[in-house]
């Protein structure tokens, strides 16, 4: 098997098991096509004489980029993202008895600092929901930004959500997440009633989608990204659909500090993707200890 066969390979099996986004499997493609470019560049025809050391001169090599005077090389976090598909790879090729050692082993990227996730504080996330243009788009742009701040959907699962999928009267919604993962919801009181007039003002059969688009079918995210640009303008910070997404995580968390519940109300596989938020927590307190306490004020 040449290694492009076993990244083809891999790929196929990665996509019938865990079901990714194309966005997700668009990225691991990318990387992995790094990884098969560098091999050809050096001459390495098979996995099996890819060694750790090799791999290191790749990681540096990306890093480096072209060397050309122009800041081209990969950053921390893409390179992390870059050993990660790899370590992938060589775990699918070792269980297929395609490769007998790992050529991953012991081979670490640079430290990814990480960066807090913006949101909005509570005052700033209701003047946003309640922002109105007029016209006839404003009971779906209302009803997408209460559910959205509601329920910290993904841009994705808003996109696709139907009907069938919304129960108003009890408050809940059903969403289809990553990996085909489905989570019940509850959906605020403020969200309900803007969903309820969404669904007076229009057909709203089981099957048709909540947030339209032009031609009648599910709204695209670039769609929605343009409400939301056009709906925060006016505003101290410019939204994206993943800020309200972290701004329900952070306020969640801030009231309830029960961070298993809220990892599961985001649909988080691993709760230490859920923990950035206890660091958001932890800054809003240390902003009102400095302010509040007499031994703690900064000097200027």
């Amino acid at each position: 098997m040449t290694p492009r066969d076993g990244v083809e390979a891999f790929l196929r099996h990665f996509a019938a098991e865990r079901a990714p986004s194309a966005h997700t499997l668009a990225a691991y493609r990318r990387d992995l096509e790094k990884l098969l470019a560098f091999m050809a560049a050096e001459g390495i025809g098979s996995f099996d004489d890819l060694t750790p050391d090799r791999l290191r001169s790749m990681v540096a090599r990306a890093h480096r980029g072209s060397g050309k005077g122009k800041a081209d090389g990969l950053q921390p976090a893409s390179l992390q993202r870059l050993l990660s598909a790899c370590r992938t790879l060589f775990r699918y090729l070792s269980r297929e008895g395609q490769l007998g050692h790992d050529p991953a082993a012991a081979v670490r990227g640079p430290k990814v600092r990480r960066k807090l996730p913006q949101v909005l504080d509570a005052d700033e996330a209701k003047a946003l929901v309640e922002t109105n243009l007029g016209g006839t788009l404003a009971p779906r742009d209302t009803a997408m930004m209460e559910l959205f701040y509601s329920s910290g959907l993904r841009l994705a699962e808003l996109c696709g959500l139907r009907w069938g999928d919304l129960d108003l009267d009890d408050g809940l919604v059903r969403v289809l997440g990553k990996g085909n993962k489905t989570r019940i919801l509850p959906v605020g009181r403020f969200a309900v009633t803007a969903l309820a007039a969404l669904k007076a003002a229009g057909g709203a059969s089981p099957e048709q989608a909540v947030f339209k688009g032009r031609e009648g079918g599910p709204i695209s995210p670039r769609t929605i990204q343009s409400r939301l640009a056009k709906l925060s303008s006016g505003h101290a910070k410019r939204v994206h659909p993943h800020m309200l997404r972290h701004t329900f995580a952070s306020h969640m968390l801030e009231s309830s500090g029960d961070l298993r519940s809220v990892q599961e109300l985001l649909g988080h596989a691993d709760i230490a993707t859920t923990q950035i938020y206890t660091h958001l927590d932890f800054q809003h307190l240390a902003k009102v200890y400095d302010a509040a306490h007499p031994r703690a004020k900064r000097k200027g």
